[in-house]
């Protein structure tokens, strides 16, 4: 009863970083798509190097 007279309790909020690492598939998603976005960027950077044939 004298739980019910003060302010009512907020939950904490977890930080964004702590859900994103208890996050298996969220990893598993990023871990995947960081690499595969990286090598094709790479890879279009290396096609914008090649010379023209003449």
């Amino acid at each position: 009863m004298a739980e019910s007279q003060g302010a009512p309790e907020t939950p904490e909020r977890v930080p964004v970083m702590q859900r994103v690492l208890d996050n298996p598939f969220l990893l598993l998603f990023l871990g995947v798509v960081i690499p595969t976005v990286f090598y094709i960027l790479w890879g279009l950077i290396e096609l914008t190097q090649i010379p023209l044939a003449q």
